[in-house]
């Protein structure tokens, strides 16, 4: 599979790039926003390529050209206001998908947030987050794509343990990123998680055995 990671230069998309890299299954693609970006993924033998999430949708269907799939790990970050939470986390990711569309990508894999489903379980400081999430969501959902919503809980630099769990409703809990990528990578091609979201912790089991398990 050729795999587009959408914000590759984030903490997520760079372990999931590595990843794929380093597959004998998949080949990667990266799409940063800046050329020194790009310069240092080419550097290490990655294919890069440059797309805003803020400028237009053909743009991004560029970027994902030729590719099978696509995975959105972008992010407006923490430290930015609630104008640029809408511009990137919600339309930035209805423009991915529709740019999936249009460039035949058919599969898409989403990082959402845990319980970004559940409005009731949204936190009250960062409401504004959650529901970009969930519209974010709901639009994949709604597309012609072959989903896959991961929903991961509070994020941490953590080395990887391998062992995470993961279901349609999860209590809030942490997780190493470089876990979240593991899942991302094993739910590429695993039958069980299309058409599917889940809340994903840390756990017991190794991601390919959470992801039969749904």
């Amino acid at each position: 599979m050729r795999v587009l990671v959408i914000g590759a230069n984030g903490q997520i998309g760079r372990h999931l790039v590595k990843l794929l890299k380093d597959s004998d299954k998949h080949e990667v693609r990266a799409m940063v926003r800046k050329q020194e970006q790009a310069d240092e993924f080419k550097a290490d033998g990655i294919k890069a390529v440059l797309a805003d999430l803020e400028g237009p949708v053909s743009d991004i269907a560029a970027a994902a050209d030729g590719c099978d799939a696509v995975v959105f790990t972008a992010g407006s970050g923490g430290s930015t206001g609630a104008d640029k939470t809408l511009l990137i986390d919600l339309d930035g990711a209805v423009k991915s998908v529709e740019a999936a569309e249009e460039a035949g990508a058919a599969r898409f894999l989403m990082v959402s947030a845990i319980q970004a489903h559940n409005r009731s379980n949204w936190s009250e400081k960062i409401r504004h987050y959650f529901s970009a999430k969930h519209y974010a969501d709901r639009m994949l959902m709604n597309s012609s794509l072959t989903y896959t919503i991961v929903r991961p809980g509070g994020l941490t630099n953590d080395s990887g343990s391998g062992k995470v769990k993961a279901a349609e409703n999860l209590e809030r809990a942490d997780i190493p990123r470089e876990d979240v990528a593991a899942v991302l990578y094993a739910a590429l091609d695993e039958e069980n998680t299309y058409h599917k979201g889940f809340d994903l912790v840390s756990g017991d089991d190794t991601p390919a055995e959470a992801l039969k398990k749904l």
